[in-house]
């Protein structure tokens, strides 16, 4: 039976060792052990010396024809994977040393863009160099007429409105006829000039000729004095009359020229009209009265209409005495809040000398330009007036500036994209930082949506710690 036992393990043996070399001289060693097989076992065959070839291309050494038992430290020339050589990772693919994958970005703080991928992005870009950082005062202050560019239509007779030729909100030029007026002042002083110039006219005939007698001592010496000093007398007159015509507004030859016409018409006499222009160019802003009303008597209405020119306003500023040294003469005013597209700039035009005394505050008055007619009288306003000016040596907008961590870093353009680069700030305005280290003049930056840029970093990054 012992026999029987051996036969059948030695066969075992054999066919295992056939398969699996290795193997089979663990069995053979094994039986031997147990005295079921000589110990003297035949030499391990040339398969049993050598690895598999899958297990040699597998560990990177199959062309040096050497192995190394379990345990055994390996020679230090031969590391498991040569320097630089992409490692296998667990999705299957490989990255180079320093490749961020999903990402173009080469280095630490580099991004790979072309720039038609950059302006796809919408990112913008500029040349760094120097500039002027503006300081401001925020101030309260109310929209208002500019005085110098608002006139009433002043009633300077005596009479009635017999026409009124605007309506509110209308344009007129300067010089232009905006109502009529029936006044009987006004017709008895072109009846006076015009009398007085018809009595000229007679005495100047009278005293040329009694000259003409004098000058052939045909006639007596004091005919021709009296008729020197009747003309003398008349013209005076008419001087009068052209003043009094002159301080109602009224042209001495127009009147004259009407009352030529009006003796082709009789029955349209221009005697009692009298024509209110307006001073200045602008709109109707204001009407006092209508046709029918009596004007120029105390009491009643001293205008008829309000003209103004709203192309140009004021803005009226209430500047505290602590602040008052700071705002001079000239300075740009601009207005903030509200919607960004009526935002305002105007010019600082003048500063009171003298302090209210109730708010102990000074008057500051602002020349603001109103083409657009944005801008109403009355309107309150918030307003920057720039107080001093610092030149810098490199101004960057704000919209530049990105924060990573506890770090300020804009992005520089390269060939390749772009590069991040750390600065530091210094003074700053609404707009814009000086940049005191990190970038010099020349550089391009992205100014408009660096976001992007770095919301791509931050993903090259992350994607890299994996």
């Amino acid at each position: 039976m012992r026999a029987f036992l051996s036969v059948a393990f030695l066969a075992i043996g054999i066919a295992i060792g056939g398969a699996f070399p290795r193997v089979s001289e663990v069995v053979q060693g094994a039986l031997a052990a147990a005295g079921l097989t000589n110990a003297r076992a035949a030499p391990p065959t040339n398969a049993a010396m050598t690895k598999p070839a899958a297990a040699a291309t597998d560990d990177g050494h199959g062309d040096h024809g050497h192995e190394h038992a379990e345990g055994e430290p390996k020679p230090a020339g031969e590391a498991k994977h040569s320097e630089g050589e992409a490692k296998p990772e667990a999705g299957g693919h490989k990255h180079a040393e320093g490749e961020v994958h999903g990402h173009g970005e080469e280095g630490e703080g580099k991004i790979r863009m072309t720039a038609e991928q950059a302006a796809e992005q919408d990112i913008k870009l500029a040349r760094v160099e120097g500039g002027i950082l503006s300081r401001h005062l925020l101030v309260p202050g109310t929209i208002a007429q500019d005085a110098d560019r608002i006139a009433r239509v002043p009633v300077r007779v005596v009479g009635t409105v017999s026409e009124m030729r605007k309506r509110l909100g209308e344009e007129v030029a300067k010089g232009e006829v905006v109502a009529v007026l029936d006044s009987r002042e006004v017709a008895e002083a072109k009846s006076d000039f015009l009398s007085a110039t018809v009595k000229a006219d007679l005495e100047k005939t009278n005293f040329d000729r009694q000259q003409a007698l004098w000058d052939k001592r045909i006639s007596a010496e004091s005919a021709f004095l009296n008729a020197k000093a009747a003309y003398s007398e008349a013209t005076l007159r008419v001087d009068l009359a052209r003043q009094k015509l002159s301080a109602l507004g009224l042209n001495a030859a127009e009147v004259a020229t009407s009352a030529k016409k009006d003796e082709t018409t009789p029955n349209l006499s221009s005697l009692r009209r009298y024509e209110l222009r307006s001073p200045l160019a602008g709109r109707v802003v204001e009407r006092k009265v209508d046709v029918g009303t009596a004007v120029g008597k105390e009491g009643d209405p001293a205008d008829v209409y309000t003209v103004a020119d709203l192309s140009s306003v004021w803005i009226e500023l209430a500047v505290p005495t602590t602040e008052l040294p700071k705002v001079r003469e000239g300075a740009k005013v601009t207005i903030v809040g509200g919607d960004d597209a009526a935002r305002g700039e105007g010019k600082v035009v003048f500063v009171s000398p003298i302090l209210n005394a109730e708010t102990r505050s000074a008057r500051v008055i602002v020349a603001l330009p109103n083409k657009e007619m944005a801008w109403r009288p009355g309107t309150f306003v918030t307003t920057e007036v720039e107080i001093a000016q610092d030149k810098v040596k490199v101004r960057l907008p704000k919209s530049a500036i990105q924060t990573i961590g506890a770090e300020k870093v804009v992005f520089v353009r390269t060939q390749e994209g772009f590069v991040r680069r750390d600065v530091t700030i210094g003074k700053a305005d609404d707009d814009a930082f000086e940049i005191l280290t990190g970038l010099k003049p020349g550089d391009e930056v992205a100014v408009a949506n660096s976001f992007v840029l770095k919301a791509e970093l931050g993903k090259a990054e992350a994607d890299h710690a994996h």
